[in-house]
């Protein structure tokens, strides 16, 4: 199996493991830059040279020596379950992708046809029902999930557990799994952990938000996109991401997690 979704610095600096909607492009950048002094030019998820990367075949050999010796400080980076879920209808089924098309070719005109959704156009604005559309594909990801049907599970709406557990069944041990809504007191604290050829000042780094501008904005409050039975769906999909990240389930307006992550317990629940 080895570490899918595994990302390491050329100098071995820093380990991250992936979690797709969870500031991945800039956390990938800060990699980049901590190593380089610049910015990857383009989308971090394209960059094939200046990083290890385990979808790179010559990176395997190098990321598995280092994380089943726990060589470098390993990290990852969580979100709100309610808020990284919009952020997945809005960018990868509503939003036109970074090529010009829709997300996975099929999968829009799919859900039109099997679950009613309506993801608007540019064209007329994307004027559409966003919070029926939205809860319709929230039924979409819980049959992926829980049936794999009527395809697999996406990764950007896959639990974030199920990510960050490969790395720890596979050998590997976490030294922080901070929040993206805590970004730069988490990213904060594996830069101090760290040393770096060059170094990164967090307040002038820019976000690289790879999704934005894409698709429509989000017209209404979180907490009005999700009913009784929709939070119902989001727990049935997400409750180990409730549970070990500390978010709040009961509040889905209320974005910032309830405690601190309990590494060992992290370790635990995942590593079974």
């Amino acid at each position: 199996m080895g570490f899918p979704g595994t990302w390491m610095t050329e100098s071995e600096s820093v380990v991250y493991r992936v979690v797709p909607k969870c500031a991945c492009s800039t956390i990938g950048q800060i990699m980049y830059y901590s190593d380089h002094g610049e910015f990857f030019d383009g989308d971090i998820h394209d960059a094939q040279a200046g990083m290890h990367k385990w979808s790179m075949d010559d990176s395997q050999p190098v990321i598995t020596a280092n994380v089943k010796n726990h060589k470098s400080y390993a990290f990852t980076c969580v979100r709100n379950p309610y808020t990284r879920i919009l952020s997945s209808f809005f960018d990868k089924i509503c939003g036109i992708q970074r090529n010009g098309k829709r997300y996975r070719g099929n999968l829009v005109p799919l859900l039109i046809q099997k679950y009613g959704i309506e993801v608007g156009d540019p064209e007329n604005g994307f004027e559409f029902d966003q919070i029926k559309s939205f809860r319709r594909f929230l039924l979409f990801a819980r049959d992926t999930i829980r049936w794999r049907r009527p395809m697999e599970p996406d990764i950007h709406w896959s639990a974030m557990s199920g990510h960050i557990s490969t790395f720890i069944v596979n050998g590997g041990t976490y030294d922080h799994i901070f929040w993206t809504e805590a970004f730069n007191d988490g990213m904060q604290t594996v830069l101090d952990n760290i040393d770096t050829a060059h170094s990164v000042d967090l307040t002038t780094i820019p976000r690289f938000n790879e999704s934005e501008g894409h698709g429509p904005k989000r017209a209404h409050p979180v907490e009005d996109y999700f009913d009784d039975l929709s939070m119902h769906l989001v727990y049935e999909i997400y409750k180990k991401d409730f549970n070990l990240f500390k978010y709040d389930f009961e509040n889905p307006g209320n974005k910032m997690p309830t405690g601190e992550v309990d590494l060992a317990e992290v370790h635990a629940k995942l590593g079974e």
